[in-house]
C-alpha cells in the first residue's frame, strides 16, 4: 500500500503515472475554461451536432466560433504545468495523458501521440462526418475566415467540421478504448485543473480510484469528485504552481 501524503512522496514512489487534465490546465495560457464565470459556454449559444447537420445557419456559426478560437490559440505555448508533464516523461514515470482538452498543448509540450488520449478530439484537425476524412485544420480555418465557403470534404463531397467533440455527439470509440486501457495498470492517478463534473471523461479517474489506484486531485476550485473517499490527497490552489515544484523537486532527487 502507497503510504505517500504529499505530493512529492506521491511523484517519487510512482513508477506509472497517468495524467488527467481539463480546462484548468490551460487557463494559464490565455485559453478561457468551459464552465467558468467568464467561461465559452456562458458566451455563446450551444451548437449541438444535429444543429450543425440540418441548420446551414448554425453550420456557419459553429465554423466562425471554431475559426475564431483558431486564430487565437494556435500560436500559444505550453504552460508550466503541461511542461511538467512532459518532464515526468522524460523521467520515465509518466504513462498516458487522458485530457478533456482541444487546444493541442499536450502535443505542443512533446507528450508523445502514443501516450495521448484527446476525448474531446483537436481544435487543429478537421473531419469529415461521413467518410472520416482527417486533415490539418489551419488552411481550412484560413480559407472560411477568407471566403465564408462552408467547406466540403475533398473525397466524398459530404460536410467537413473541426475535430472537437460537439454536444449531442458521441466520444470517438477508439479513445474511449484507449483511456480504458490506460486505466488498468497505472501506480497514481493524477487530476489536473478539472472540475470532474463532465461525463463520460470524468468516470476514468474515478474508475481506477475505485479499484485501490491512489488518486489525486489538483485544483483551483470545487469539483464533482471532492470529499469522495477515492480520493487520496486533493491540493486546492494554482495548478501552475503546484505542479511543477512538486515535478521538479521530484526530478531533482532523481539527479
Amino acid at each position: 500500500m502507497n503510504q505517500a501524503s504529499t505530493l512529492l512522496e506521491f511523484l517519487v514512489q510512482s513508477e506509472r503515472i497517468v495524467i488527467f487534465t481539463g480546462a484548468g490546465i490551460s487557463t494559464g495560457a490565455g485559453i478561457p475554461d468551459y464552465r467558468g464565470p467568464q467561461g465559452i459556454w456562458k458566451t455563446r449559444p450551444e451548437i449541438t451536432l444535429q444543429d450543425f447537420m440540418e441548420d446551414p445557419e448554425k453550420r456557419e456559426q459553429y465554423w466562425t466560433f471554431k475559426s475564431e478560437d483558431w486564430q487565437q490559440w494556435k500560436d500559444v505555448a505550453p504552460t508550466p504545468a503541461h511542461l511538467a508533464i512532459s518532464q515526468l516523461d522524460r523521467l520515465g514515470k509518466l504513462t498516458s495523458v487522458i485530457t478533456q482538452n482541444i487546444d493541442s498543448l499536450h502535443r505542443r509540450a512533446g507528450i508523445p501521440e502514443d501516450k495521448l488520449v484527446e476525448l474531446h478530439g483537436r481544435m487543429d484537425e478537421v473531419v469529415c462526418i461521413a467518410c472520416g476524412f482527417k486533415d490539418l485544420a489551419q488552411d481550412w480555418y484560413e480559407a472560411w475566415l477568407r471566403d465564408h465557403t462552408l467547406p466540403l470534404c475533398p473525397h466524398c463531397n459530404h460536410f467537413l467540421k473541426p475535430g472537437v467533440i460537439q454536444f449531442g455527439e458521441m466520444l470517438k470509440e477508439a479513445d474511449m478504448q484507449r483511456a480504458q486501457l490506460a486505466m488498468q495498470h497505472p501506480d497514481l492517478i493524477i487530476a489536473i485543473g478539472s472540475t470532474l463534473s463532465v461525463q463520460p471523461a470524468a468516470s476514468f479517474p474515478i474508475m481506477a480510484a475505485r479499484a485501490g489506484i491512489p488518486y489525486l486531485i489538483i485544483n483551483q476550485g470545487e469539483t464533482a469528485h471532492d470529499g469522495l473517499p477515492h480520493v487520496a490527497l486533493r491540493l486546492e490552489g494554482d495548478v501552475q504552481s503546484i505542479f511543477p515544484d512538486a515535478v521538479n523537486d521530484a526530478s531533482a532527487m532523481f539527479g
